[in-house]
């Protein structure tokens, strides 16, 4: 089974707001969030995907997850680079 963590974008009143998460269906997971049923943060937004990174181990996903969601340099320069 594969994972992903995935970077998701959206922008409200000229800001953008990212939004990092993981997940085994990548689809699903971001149909969710559009239907405002994802988590909690994410409804009332309409988001895109920007940045994906596939993992077989789902431990490495989560990792990797709270390592991009806890550097906000990162997920600065990962938004420039694909909005």
């Amino acid at each position: 089974m594969s994972y992903f963590v995935y970077v998701l974008c959206s922008n409200k009143n000229s800001k953008f707001i990212t939004y990092v998460g993981y997940t085994n269906n990548l689809r699903k997971r971001l149909y969710l969030h559009n239907k405002g049923r994802g988590a909690k943060f994410t409804r009332g937004r309409k988001w895109k995907i920007i940045y994906i990174e596939k993992y077989f181990i789902k431990k490495a996903a989560i990792i990797r997850e709270h390592y991009i969601k806890k550097n906000r340099k990162l997920r600065n320069i990962i938004r420039d680079r694909y909005i």
